[in-house]
Protein backbone atom coordinates (compact mmCIF):
# COMPACT_ATOMS: atom_id res chain seq x y z
CA UNK A 1 0.00 0.00 0.00
CA UNK A 2 2.99 2.60 0.84
CA UNK A 3 4.81 1.91 -2.42
CA UNK A 4 1.39 2.41 -4.10
CA UNK A 5 1.39 6.42 -2.60
CA UNK A 6 5.21 6.42 -3.17
CA UNK A 7 5.17 5.68 -7.04
CA UNK A 8 3.39 9.05 -8.09
CA UNK A 9 5.64 11.04 -5.86
CA UNK A 10 8.65 9.42 -7.35
CA UNK A 11 7.08 9.86 -10.63
CA UNK A 12 6.69 13.67 -9.97
CA UNK A 13 10.38 13.75 -8.15
CA UNK A 14 12.02 12.25 -11.20
CA UNK A 15 12.11 15.18 -13.59
CA UNK A 16 12.98 17.88 -10.95
CA UNK A 17 15.93 15.44 -10.14
CA UNK A 18 17.04 14.99 -13.42
CA UNK A 19 17.42 19.10 -13.90
CA UNK A 20 20.35 20.24 -14.64
CA UNK A 21 22.05 24.07 -15.36
CA UNK A 22 24.62 25.27 -17.62
CA UNK A 23 27.83 26.18 -15.70
CA UNK A 24 28.49 29.42 -13.95
CA UNK A 25 30.76 31.25 -16.41
CA UNK A 26 30.73 34.73 -15.37
CA UNK A 27 28.50 37.79 -15.64
CA UNK A 28 27.88 37.09 -18.96
CA UNK A 29 26.43 33.61 -19.57
CA UNK A 30 26.00 33.09 -23.49
CA UNK A 31 25.13 29.52 -23.80
CA UNK A 32 23.00 30.03 -26.30
CA UNK A 33 25.59 32.34 -28.43
CA UNK A 34 23.61 34.89 -29.59
CA UNK A 35 24.81 38.02 -27.98
CA UNK A 36 27.29 40.31 -30.73
CA UNK A 37 31.19 39.11 -28.84
CA UNK A 38 32.15 43.16 -29.23
CA UNK A 39 29.10 43.89 -27.18
CA UNK A 40 29.29 40.48 -24.89
CA UNK A 41 32.95 42.46 -23.76
CA UNK A 42 31.28 45.92 -22.67
CA UNK A 43 28.22 44.52 -20.96
CA UNK A 44 30.59 42.18 -19.32
CA UNK A 45 32.73 45.46 -18.07
CA UNK A 46 29.77 46.93 -16.92
CA UNK A 47 28.56 44.74 -15.26
CA UNK A 48 31.89 44.09 -13.04
CA UNK A 49 31.92 47.80 -12.33
CA UNK A 50 28.52 47.69 -10.86
CA UNK A 51 29.61 44.61 -8.74
CA UNK A 52 32.84 46.63 -7.57
CA UNK A 53 30.83 49.92 -7.02
CA UNK A 54 27.39 48.83 -5.31
CA UNK A 55 28.42 45.18 -4.41
CA UNK A 56 25.04 43.91 -6.20
CA UNK A 57 25.89 40.96 -8.58
CA UNK A 58 23.77 40.85 -11.71
CA UNK A 59 24.04 38.38 -14.26
CA UNK A 60 23.04 38.07 -17.93
CA UNK A 61 22.55 34.55 -19.74
CA UNK A 62 21.05 32.80 -22.63
CA UNK A 63 19.80 29.39 -22.09
CA UNK A 64 19.81 27.15 -25.56
CA UNK A 65 16.50 25.63 -24.69
CA UNK A 66 14.65 25.03 -20.57
CA UNK A 67 13.85 21.52 -21.93
CA UNK A 68 10.09 21.70 -21.78
CA UNK A 69 10.33 23.16 -17.75
CA UNK A 70 8.43 26.38 -17.12
CA UNK A 71 10.35 29.63 -17.53
CA UNK A 72 9.47 31.02 -14.36
CA UNK A 73 9.95 27.94 -12.48
CA UNK A 74 13.35 27.34 -13.97
CA UNK A 75 14.77 30.89 -13.72
CA UNK A 76 13.68 30.64 -10.15
CA UNK A 77 16.08 27.32 -9.70
CA UNK A 78 18.90 28.74 -11.71
CA UNK A 79 19.01 31.94 -9.99
CA UNK A 80 19.60 29.93 -6.97
CA UNK A 81 21.33 26.97 -8.10
CA UNK A 82 24.05 29.87 -9.31
CA UNK A 83 24.16 31.54 -6.28
CA UNK A 84 24.03 34.82 -7.38
CA UNK A 85 23.71 37.56 -4.99
CA UNK A 86 25.49 37.56 -1.89
CA UNK A 87 24.88 35.65 1.12
CA UNK A 88 22.50 37.78 3.86
CA UNK A 89 22.19 40.55 1.32
CA UNK A 90 20.39 38.30 -1.40
CA UNK A 91 20.86 41.63 -3.82
CA UNK A 92 21.38 39.04 -7.08
CA UNK A 93 19.30 39.60 -10.25
CA UNK A 94 19.77 37.24 -13.25
CA UNK A 95 18.16 39.14 -17.23
CA UNK A 96 17.77 35.88 -19.17
CA UNK A 97 16.29 34.53 -22.41
CA UNK A 98 15.85 31.05 -23.74
CA UNK A 99 15.89 31.16 -27.94
CA UNK A 100 15.50 27.65 -28.44
CA UNK A 101 11.90 27.49 -26.12
CA UNK A 102 8.80 27.64 -28.21
CA UNK A 103 7.04 30.94 -29.26
CA UNK A 104 6.05 32.64 -26.20
CA UNK A 105 7.94 30.66 -24.00
CA UNK A 106 11.24 32.25 -24.75
CA UNK A 107 10.88 35.04 -21.84
CA UNK A 108 12.77 36.93 -21.54
CA UNK A 109 12.77 37.19 -17.42
CA UNK A 110 14.29 38.89 -15.15
CA UNK A 111 14.40 37.16 -11.63
CA UNK A 112 15.02 39.24 -8.56
CA UNK A 113 16.62 38.89 -4.81
CA UNK A 114 14.45 39.25 -1.59
CA UNK A 115 17.23 42.22 -1.22
CA UNK A 116 16.46 43.85 -4.11
CA UNK A 117 12.78 43.67 -4.87
CA UNK A 118 12.21 47.27 -2.97
CA UNK A 119 14.36 48.48 -5.60
CA UNK A 120 13.63 46.59 -8.91
CA UNK A 121 10.10 45.61 -8.16
CA UNK A 122 8.08 43.54 -10.86
CA UNK A 123 6.63 46.81 -12.36
CA UNK A 124 9.37 48.02 -13.33
CA UNK A 125 11.05 45.09 -14.87
CA UNK A 126 7.96 44.43 -16.39
CA UNK A 127 8.50 47.80 -18.15
CA UNK A 128 12.13 47.24 -18.87
CA UNK A 129 11.12 44.11 -20.59
CA UNK A 130 8.44 45.68 -22.76
CA UNK A 131 9.95 48.76 -23.61
CA UNK A 132 13.65 48.12 -24.51
CA UNK A 133 13.89 43.98 -25.28
CA UNK A 134 10.89 43.19 -26.78
CA UNK A 135 10.63 45.36 -29.72
CA UNK A 136 13.97 44.34 -30.40
CA UNK A 137 13.20 40.91 -29.59
CA UNK A 138 10.11 41.16 -32.22
CA UNK A 139 13.22 42.79 -35.12
CA UNK A 140 15.06 39.38 -34.27
CA UNK A 141 17.92 41.81 -32.48
CA UNK A 142 18.24 39.08 -29.39
CA UNK A 143 22.22 40.89 -28.88
CA UNK A 144 20.60 44.15 -28.72
CA UNK A 145 17.51 43.77 -26.65
CA UNK A 146 19.69 41.76 -23.87
CA UNK A 147 22.16 44.74 -23.93
CA UNK A 148 19.51 47.24 -24.17
CA UNK A 149 17.76 45.79 -21.24
CA UNK A 150 20.63 44.79 -18.86
CA UNK A 151 21.37 48.22 -19.60
CA UNK A 152 18.43 49.42 -17.93
CA UNK A 153 18.74 47.16 -14.70
CA UNK A 154 22.30 48.27 -14.41
CA UNK A 155 21.00 52.17 -14.30
CA UNK A 156 18.44 51.11 -11.45
CA UNK A 157 20.69 49.40 -9.77
CA UNK A 158 23.61 52.20 -9.85
CA UNK A 159 20.38 54.88 -8.83
CA UNK A 160 20.10 56.66 -5.13
CA UNK A 161 17.38 55.23 -3.14
CA UNK A 162 15.30 58.58 -3.32
CA UNK A 163 15.60 58.49 -7.02
CA UNK A 164 15.32 54.69 -7.71
CA UNK A 165 11.89 55.08 -5.78
CA UNK A 166 10.87 57.63 -7.54
CA UNK A 167 11.67 55.53 -10.60
CA UNK A 168 9.40 52.68 -9.39
CA UNK A 169 6.48 55.16 -8.95
CA UNK A 170 6.52 55.84 -11.56
CA UNK A 171 7.08 52.20 -13.16
CA UNK A 172 3.74 51.81 -11.21
CA UNK A 173 1.81 54.40 -12.78
CA UNK A 174 2.69 52.96 -16.28
CA UNK A 175 1.84 49.66 -15.19
CA UNK A 176 -1.15 50.33 -14.10
CA UNK A 177 -2.20 52.62 -17.30
CA UNK A 178 -1.18 49.35 -19.51
CA UNK A 179 -3.26 47.67 -17.72
CA UNK A 180 -6.10 49.61 -17.61
CA UNK A 181 -5.64 50.81 -13.63
CA UNK A 182 -7.26 47.88 -12.87
CA UNK A 183 -4.08 47.14 -10.77
CA UNK A 184 -4.03 50.30 -8.71
CA UNK A 185 -7.93 49.64 -7.74
CA UNK A 186 -6.74 46.03 -6.56
CA UNK A 187 -4.04 47.81 -4.62
CA UNK A 188 -6.55 50.42 -3.33
CA UNK A 189 -9.65 48.70 -2.56
CA UNK A 190 -7.67 45.47 -0.90
CA UNK A 191 -5.96 47.98 1.57
CA UNK A 192 -8.93 49.49 3.03
CA UNK A 193 -10.40 45.76 3.28
CA UNK A 194 -7.51 45.22 4.66
CA UNK A 195 -7.38 47.96 7.40
CA UNK A 196 -11.02 47.17 8.04
CA UNK A 197 -10.67 43.43 9.20
CA UNK A 198 -7.46 43.75 10.88
CA UNK A 199 -9.49 46.34 13.09
CA UNK A 200 -12.11 43.88 13.38
CA UNK A 201 -9.48 41.26 14.59
CA UNK A 202 -7.79 43.43 17.05
CA UNK A 203 -10.90 44.81 18.39
CA UNK A 204 -12.38 41.53 18.95
CA UNK A 205 -8.92 39.93 20.48
CA UNK A 206 -8.55 43.25 22.76
CA UNK A 207 -12.23 42.88 24.27
CA UNK A 208 -11.64 38.74 24.81
CA UNK A 209 -8.32 39.83 26.60
CA UNK A 210 -9.62 42.70 28.63
CA UNK A 211 -12.47 40.27 29.97
CA UNK A 212 -10.23 37.86 31.08
CA UNK A 213 -7.89 40.10 32.53
CA UNK A 214 -5.15 40.20 30.33
CA UNK A 215 -2.54 43.08 30.01
CA UNK A 216 -1.06 44.06 26.73
CA UNK A 217 2.69 45.19 25.63
CA UNK A 218 4.27 46.82 22.99
CA UNK A 219 7.16 45.24 20.70
CA UNK A 220 8.48 45.24 17.76
CA UNK A 221 6.48 45.25 14.29
CA UNK A 222 3.07 44.41 15.62
CA UNK A 223 1.22 44.52 18.98
CA UNK A 224 1.69 41.64 21.66
CA UNK A 225 -0.44 40.59 24.21
CA UNK A 226 -0.18 37.65 26.71
CA UNK A 227 -2.95 35.19 27.50
CA UNK A 228 -3.20 33.73 31.16
CA UNK A 229 -1.09 30.38 30.86
CA UNK A 230 -0.14 31.06 27.59
CA UNK A 231 2.07 31.94 25.54
CA UNK A 232 2.17 35.68 23.55
CA UNK A 233 -0.31 36.49 20.82
CA UNK A 234 1.56 38.85 18.04
CA UNK A 235 -1.36 40.49 15.60
CA UNK A 236 0.42 41.93 12.62
CA UNK A 237 -1.42 44.94 11.16
CA UNK A 238 -1.75 45.94 7.51
CA UNK A 239 1.56 47.45 5.74
CA UNK A 240 4.11 45.79 7.52
CA UNK A 241 4.64 43.39 4.51
CA UNK A 242 6.66 44.20 0.92
CA UNK A 243 5.16 46.44 -1.73
CA UNK A 244 4.09 45.73 -5.42
CA UNK A 245 6.65 43.54 -5.99
CA UNK A 246 6.43 41.53 -3.19
CA UNK A 247 9.74 42.18 -1.92
CA UNK A 248 11.00 43.18 1.54
CA UNK A 249 9.73 46.43 3.34
CA UNK A 250 12.38 49.29 3.43
CA UNK A 251 15.50 50.10 1.15
CA UNK A 252 19.01 49.28 0.85
CA UNK A 253 21.72 52.23 2.57
CA UNK A 254 22.74 54.25 -0.77
CA UNK A 255 23.22 51.35 -2.98
CA UNK A 256 25.21 49.25 -1.27
CA UNK A 257 24.36 46.34 0.30
CA UNK A 258 27.74 45.28 1.54
CA UNK A 259 30.89 46.36 2.98
CA UNK A 260 33.54 48.44 1.07
CA UNK A 261 35.48 46.20 -1.19
CA UNK A 262 38.79 44.29 -0.52
CA UNK A 263 41.49 43.86 -3.00
CA UNK A 264 40.19 40.65 -4.76
CA UNK A 265 37.45 40.01 -2.81
CA UNK A 266 33.33 40.68 -3.58
CA UNK A 267 34.24 44.27 -5.12
CA UNK A 268 37.90 43.32 -6.37
CA UNK A 269 37.15 41.04 -8.95
CA UNK A 270 35.44 38.30 -6.73
CA UNK A 271 33.22 37.43 -9.77
CA UNK A 272 31.65 34.28 -8.40
CA UNK A 273 28.60 33.65 -7.49
CA UNK A 274 28.05 35.07 -3.80
CA UNK A 275 26.05 32.08 -2.37
CA UNK A 276 23.04 34.53 -1.72
CA UNK A 277 20.29 32.56 -4.11
CA UNK A 278 17.34 33.57 -2.08
CA UNK A 279 14.63 34.26 -4.81
CA UNK A 280 11.32 34.45 -4.18
CA UNK A 281 9.58 34.87 -7.40
CA UNK A 282 9.94 38.33 -7.85
CA UNK A 283 10.69 40.37 -11.49
CA UNK A 284 9.05 40.05 -14.74
CA UNK A 285 8.56 37.88 -17.56
CA UNK A 286 8.04 38.76 -21.92
CA UNK A 287 6.60 36.24 -23.97
CA UNK A 288 8.62 36.28 -26.90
Amino acid sequence: MRAAFLLPALLVAAPAAAQTFPKFTGLVVDQANVIDDTAEAALRQRLEALQRDTKRQFVVATIPTTDGYDKADYGNRLARAWGIGLKGADNGVLLWVAPGNPPGERGPRIEVGYGLEPVLTDALSSVIINTEMMPRLERKDVSGAMVAGADAVIAQLRQPDDLARDKVAKAEAEFDRQHGGAAAGQRSGGSGASFIIWALILGFVLLTLFRRGGGGGGGGGGRRYRRRGGGPIVIWGPGLGGGWGGGSSGWGGGGSDWGSSGGGGWGGGGFTGGGGGSFGGGGASGSW
